[in-house]
């Protein structure tokens, strides 16, 4: 039976100014727990703060910058034993096959992949300290249920969250031995700042409070994958188990069918 998140827990949350991170925010907080909150715009995390100004603690910067972590990781420090980072902060450009530029390939590479490992240089020796004691302790990764399918227009994007997956997955394995455990958060299309700038329908649109609500329950069941919502990520699955062909000749249909 899962322990975590039944005590009142600290927590360091990363893209915490907006969208699933603003949410798991607010949720986390209704829950007692002390949070560390990081994100690039201070004054949405002050806001957060005044929820509960005891046990919320902002920590801005930029998850990508390695000094401006370096200035975090004494803050967790500083705040007792870690025993939770959800790493959310992210980033979702799209590019248009017309204009191909290796920018965009490059800025979610550089946000969602880059930055996520960076932060674990931080969050790992916290949570290692905190199982040290015999406490548990937990790594969660948010990526996406983007990367199963190719969609078009998603080169970028879909191969950041397919990395970050791997990613994740291999420190599970790594990390297994030392009792951490590794928690995949993929999420469908949740309605955030990001997703308010698409341009195409999004099937099974969840509201950031209810993906936060999922994200928590996962966690307090002991979940080290949390997907949601279920009706599109198992169409999603099925949908990448098809023969090769089939999956190019369906991606390539509904590429067509968004450039027109």
């Amino acid at each position: 039976m899962s322990i975590r998140l039944q005590n009142t827990s600290n927590i360091w949350i990363t893209g915490a100014s907006s969208g699933i991170g603003e949410a798991l925010t607010e949720a986390l907080a209704r829950g007692g727990h002390r949070l560390i909150i990081t994100g690039r715009r201070e004054q949405p995390l002050e806001q957060l703060r005044s929820l509960a100004p005891e046990r919320i603690l902002p920590a801005p910067g930029d998850t990508t910058s390695k000094a401006d972590l370096s200035d975090i990781a004494s803050i967790l420090e500083d705040q007792g034993d870690l025993h939770m980072a959800v790493l959310n902060a992210g980033t979702c450009e799209y590019l248009d096959i017309t204009h191909y530029n290796s920018d965009v390939i490059e800025k979610n590479i550089h946000t969602n992949v880059i930055g996520t490992a960076r932060c674990v240089d931080i969050a790992l020796p916290a949570l290692r300290r905190t199982r040290a004691k015999g406490h548990p302790a937990t790594l969660v990764i948010v990526s996406s249920s983007a990367w199963w399918f190719p969609f078009g227009r998603a080169e970028g994007y879909g191969a950041s969250k397919a990395a970050l997956t791997y990613f994740a997955h291999s420190l599970r394995a790594d990390l297994a031995a030392e009792g951490i455990d590794v928690v995949v958060v993929s999420p469908g299309f949740v309605k955030t700042p990001l997703t308010d700038r698409n341009d195409f329908p999004m099937p099974f649109l969840v509201e950031a409070d209810d993906a936060a609500e999922r994200i928590v329950s996962g966690l307090a069941k002991g979940h080290n994958e949390i997907a949601f919502p279920k009706r599109f990520t198992w169409m999603l699955r099925i949908l990448g188990a098809l023969p090769r062909p089939v999956i190019d000749r369906m991606a390539a249909s509904m590429s067509r069918k968004s450039k027109n």
